[in-house]
């Protein structure tokens, strides 16, 4: 996604960021698919990636400060935390932007989408297209199963937290900015998260 049109502050908001992380791992689970998910991952048009364990969902202990409901990226280690209450959290492997389109700052969840169809950005075009102006929503498009928008107050930033057609670059800093997940981990994620969602993301070289 763009490189430019966002500026967030995390004045204030780091010094409430503290401590470890220590891991407790625990099983994932697909309960949260639908019918209509589990017909379009059936088959999806793209190679099955064989995830480092690392990198696959699980349940964690977390004794940072973010209340319960925060979403905080990890783009040094490559991991989404979903917080959750009595001092756990959901720790998701992630692909992020690469260096020269990482971005970091606080946004809240705007909306949510489900399948959502992709509409290039000029920049998007300019730099890797041609695209079609738009790409009909399923598992071969770009933004997966869900997306989530993440918004500056009212404003739409551009940048997303969803799914993806190519799991093999999971733990990897290879998009565009924007912070792609697994489609049955952007599933997950997505029943879980509330509409106004904080999303922490850490900048490069300050690791959770």
């Amino acid at each position: 996604m763009p490189r430019s049109g966002i500026a967030f502050s995390l004045i204030g908001l780091v010094g409430l960021l503290g401590g470890c992380m220590q891991t407790t791992l625990a099983p994932s689970s697909n309960a949260s698919l639908t019918p209509r998910d589990r017909q379009l991952l059936a088959h999806p048009p793209y190679a099955q990636a064989s995830i480092p364990e690392t990198y696959r969902r699980h349940i964690v202990d977390y004794t940072r400060r973010e209340q319960p409901g925060t979403i905080l990226v990890d783009t040094n280690s490559k991991y989404l935390y979903y917080v959750l209450p009595e001092g756990k959290a959901i720790r998701y492997g992630v692909t992020v932007g690469e260096e020269a389109q990482a971005w970091s700052g606080v946004a809240t969840v705007g909306k949510v989408a489900e399948w959502p169809d992709w509409i290039p950005t000029a920049e998007i075009q300019a730099r890797l297209g041609p695209y079609p102006k738009r790409v009909a929503g399923g598992p071969a498009n770009p933004l997966g199963a869900r997306a989530l928008y993440l918004y500056e107050g009212n404003k739409d930033t551009l940048y997303r937290i969803h799914g993806t057609n190519q799991p093999e670059y999971i733990g990897q800093a290879i998009s565009s900015g924007c912070i792609r997940m697994l489609n049955e981990d952007v599933i997950d994620l997505v029943n879980r998260v509330k509409p106004g969602a904080i999303v922490v993301v850490l900048p490069p070289g300050r690791s959770a």
